[in-house]
């Protein structure tokens, strides 16, 4: 299989409460860009638009165990509240109920967290995914479908080996999933 450059446009809602919630928008102004066969993207997700062409719109359901998978209670944790310190105080700029923080376990993987609690001693963290346990339903058009060239996927290498992206945009570091900078090299 060919990889090809995919860049489009959709609005990502959630069934909560009964109801359609949009949770996430990338604009035609700044796309989810990615590379088919490298993992940037959803499975289903790819394996649902690959064979699409570009003008093409879309709507398209993930159940969430093809997405992040199910909420899982054990991955809500208290920790000490100064694992969280910087030069002996406690990072309150970073570290609030609803902030997203990366972490990184033992072994040097990263990962983030969802804070839920901040209390006197601890601090409470959510390790699922914000999306875990939720269907997905992407509503949303192709915006560019073509073979991807040799420089695009050694960029994406580049970026995935945390060399950086090289493309001027100064949101390449730390994103996952449909996050980016919309230069094309960031998700």
């Amino acid at each position: 299989m060919e990889n090809k450059f995919i860049t489009v446009a959709y609005k990502l809602y959630v069934k909560q409460d009964g109801k359609k919630t949009l949770v996430e928008e990338a604009t035609a102004e700044r796309p989810f860009q990615f590379i088919s066969g490298m993992g940037m993207a959803l499975e289903r997700f790819e394996k649902e638009i690959i064979d699409l062409a570009k003008g093409d719109n879309f709507i398209l359901t993930i159940p969430s165990n093809e997405a992040y998978g199910e909420y899982m209670p054990e991955g809500v944790r208290s920790v000490p509240k100064d694992m969280f310190n910087i030069d002996g105080k406690f990072d309150h700029e970073h570290i609030f109920e609803g902030a997203i923080v990366p972490l990184q376990d033992n072994e040097g993987h990263q990962f983030f967290a969802t804070i839920t609690k901040v209390a006197p001693e601890t601090v409470t963290v959510d390790l699922n995914h914000p999306y875990a346990g939720k269907d997905l339903t992407f509503e949303g058009k192709i915006t560019e479908m073509r073979d991807a060239t040799t420089e695009e996927m050694q960029e994406m290498i580049n970026m995935m080996s945390h060399e950086g992206c090289d493309c001027g945009c100064d949101d390449c570091e730390g994103h996952h999933h449909h996050d980016g900078c919309g230069c094309g090299h960031c998700h």
